[in-house]
């Protein structure tokens, strides 16, 4: 998660009414309580980048600086990262991602290059492998039988009115 204020990147411990215990990523493992009322907290796989044509997720531009054999550092001039940048997100709009964002994106990068967390798979999502690339053919699908139902058999029967009594006025 990020923390808006806060350097660094954070693991939520747990969750209470009012916020999120976290804990740093880095060496320190500093703990805190962020308040959800006046934090603004993201997750890393919510957070995109601007892109010319649509938004970029932040977990793909990760994704292929861990593929890339030079990660520059954190504190590398802005025309060196602007290059790399290039590289790991080809589309990115270049007015609108600033130095300070690519830094930050590094930076973020080497915190959690070496963490067991940034090797694993999103929930829900499988892996592709060759054997799980091969196109799956959709079963052939079965023609719908028509069948003819009444209305208390479907259950959709209206339910009885209950009889109206008659106001008879007393007459006194």
């Amino acid at each position: 998660m990020a923390v808006s204020g806060k350097p660094g990147l954070w693991k939520a411990l747990a969750q209470n009414k009012s916020g999120y215990v976290l804990e740093s990523l880095d060496d320190q493992k500093v703990k805190m309580v962020a308040n959800i009322a006046t934090a603004k907290i993201a997750a890393l796989n919510e957070i995109t980048l601007f892109g010319l044509d649509e938004d970029i997720r932040l977990t793909e531009v990760l994704e292929r600086m861990k593929n890339s054999a030079n990660v520059p550092d954190a504190k590398a001039d802005g025309k060196k990262l602007r290059e790399f940048f290039r590289e790991v997100a080809p589309d990115h709009d270049e007015e609108k991602v600033y130095a300070s964002d690519m830094k930050k994106v590094v930076s973020w990068f080497q915190v959690l290059k070496d963490l067991p967390l940034f090797s694993e798979d999103e929930p829900g999502v499988a892996p592709v492998t060759d054997e799980t690339a091969v196109e799956e053919k959709p079963a052939a699908e079965e023609p719908l039988k028509k069948t003819k139902t009444t209305g208390k058999e479907a259950g959709n029967e209206a339910p009885a009115k209950p009889k109206a009594k008659k106001a008879v006025a007393k007459k006194a």
